[in-house]
């Protein structure tokens, strides 16, 4: 296949752009089966042309046995056929680009399925192959191999260790069914850059690249000792080479990385966005931030200042696969977001959440910078309580059952109130449980209504695009300039005229002088005013 090169090689739609989040197994689903997949995203492309956003970013779409939602892979150069065919996807992209959508894809580093070829190669040798050298094979330590060979501790809870037969161990930091590559052979850096290249000669434009901080682990393996650095297996320096080679073929194709780095340190976090490594970062500073007015201001600065220091623009986003849905965790006591502090049965307020959710919406579209919008957010979906025997994340399961896991904001979405299953397409029950009050947040209703969170959204996303201020590639409007208020209150300018204003302050307040507004989240209080936690754009 001839190179998809574009005719331009510095384009810089990425560095505000506004990208969607697709989950295709719960996205829509075109062949009736109850599974999501690529026939029901070409459907639905016209929706997401309306809705307004630039790009889509497609969670893991390849072979895999679904051991942890298709973040383990078995082929890279395959769709999964739940999905459809790499054909479909090569349509999708192309088609998508027509109607101007770009598509970005996920690479998973770290690790592969238990399903692809070089593991079960692996297994099959035995211990000492060379087919074992492509992983993290150890024996064990005690009398008879029977301990782990360190005493790290899996993402997902428990040891990441599991023993063979043959009594020797492999490591994966995931799940049991995803063993870590062994990113210090050559073979496994080559294999990935000929995945990126086969990608971007189909016409992907951009890759997220899942857990980009851990590839890389300390050759000996050791025992986690706290405070130590380098971490053995934590945003080691080898990782830099690694996507400065990634970086130099994606600059051959005019292709952008998003990476996943979680990194409490800001300069350590910067370092990945170097000139010469990844385009951008996913924010999770402000993404599990609380609905506190000042430690959002503080995540915004902080954010904006790690990016000033190596010219990168930064990422905002509420929500994503993985993390409790807005609506549902800004109506809870604890507004914020921690993995550790998830628990069933959490008391919420889905009205207070809604109302803080839309506001939120305003304050993440009017940052310099990228958005990320995760499917079904734009609809005001709540976080679903699934029945604990249809729960499939093994969050859930590695938890001992504690944890209620990542599918409840991985529900098939609703598109059609009247439709069966509120029009996911699905024929049969799709493969998660929609709740039973579904079809009330269908797309096909909130269309028709002007004050629905949909409708929201695409007005925000429209102004996003065609009001001067908002842009972020050089621009004036690149930066944000706070504007004195009363304690609880964000207001900033972006440009000459834009302003941005949200309350989180008990009482209704004056917006500041303005020339008309352009939007607000909720229905203004007597007077005009700006209610509690509600946000407005204005034109100054």
């Amino acid at each position: 296949m001839a190179a998809n090169r574009p005719s331009e090689p510095t384009v810089n739609w990425w560095r505000d752009a506004a990208i969607y989040q697709i989950y295709v197994r719960s996205f829509a689903d075109g062949d009736g089966d109850g599974t999501g997949d690529l026939a029901g995203v070409r459907a639905k492309l016209p929706y997401l042309v309306e809705l307004g956003v630039d790009a889509l970013w497609f969670t893991p779409w390849y072979l895999s046995p679904l051991a942890d939602g298709g973040y383990d892979v078995a082929d890279y150069r395959t769709i999964d056929p739940a999905f459809g065919t790499l054909a479909e996807a090569e349509k999708l992209i192309a088609e998508a680009r027509e109607l101007g959508i770009r598509t970005i894809i996920d690479i998973v580093p770290n690790h592969v399925s238990d399903q692809h070829v070089w593991f079960r190669a692996a297994l099959a040798a035995g211990p000492g192959s060379p087919e074992r050298e492509l992983f993290h094979f150890r024996p064990g330590r005690g009398a008879d191999g029977e301990i782990p060979p360190n005493d790290w501790v899996s993402e997902f809870g428990g040891t990441p260790w599991t023993r063979l037969d043959d009594g020797e161990w492999y490591l994966h930091l995931f799940a049991t069914q995803q063993p870590d590559l062994n990113w210090a052979h050559p073979a496994v850096r080559q294999e990935h850059e000929d995945v990126l290249r086969f990608w971007f000669e189909r016409g992907v434009e951009g890759v997220r690249i899942d857990s980009a901080a851990l590839p890389a682990k300390d050759p000996v393996l050791p025992d986690f000792v706290e405070g130590r650095d380098p971490h053995p297996y934590i945003d080691r320096d080898e990782l830099h080479d690694i996507y400065r080679s990634w970086r130099a073929i994606a600059d051959e194709y005019g292709a952008i990385f998003v990476g996943e780095v979680w990194l409490p340190d800001p300069e350590r976090f910067a370092r990945y966005l170097r000139p010469d490594e990844l385009h951008t970062a996913f924010n999770f500073n402000f993404l599990a931030c609380p609905w506190d007015a000042g430690r959002l201001r503080s995540a915004i600065d902080d954010t904006l200042a790690e990016h000033a220091a190596v010219g990168a623009p930064a990422t905002w986003v509420l929500c994503n696969h993985d993390v409790t849905r807005t609506v549902t965790r800004y109506g809870r006591e604890d507004t914020g977001f921690d993995f550790a502090a998830k628990t069933f049965g959490t008391p919420t307020d889905l009205a207070l959440g809604a109302r803080r959710a839309r506001a939120a919406a305003l304050l993440s579209l009017a940052l310099p910078g990228a958005a990320y919008l995760y499917q079904g957010e734009e609809l005001g979906l709540p976080e679903a309580d699934i029945p604990r025997g249809r729960i499939q994340d093994p969050m859930h399961f590695r938890s001992g059952g504690t944890d209620p896991g990542r599918d409840g904001c991985r529900v098939p979405l609703p598109w059609s109130a009247q439709a069966p299953y509120a029009g996911f397409g699905s024929t049969v029950e799709p493969w998660l449980p929609q709740p039973a009050d579904w079809a009330t947040y269908a797309a096909d209703l909130q269309r028709a209504d002007p004050d629905s969170m949909l409708s929201l959204y695409r007005a925000a996303l429209r102004l996003r695009r065609t009001v001067p201020g908002f842009g972020s590639s050089g621009t004036p409007g690149e930066q944000l300039e706070w504007l004195p208020t009363e304690p609880g209150v964000l207001a900033f300018t972006r440009g000459d005229r834009l302003i941005c204003i949200v309350n989180l302050t008990e009482e209704p307040i004056e917006l500041p002088g303005h020339s008309e507004v352009l939007l607000i989240s909720g229905p203004p209080a007597d007077g005009g005013r700006l209610p509690q936690d509600t946000a407005a754009w204005l034109r100054g």
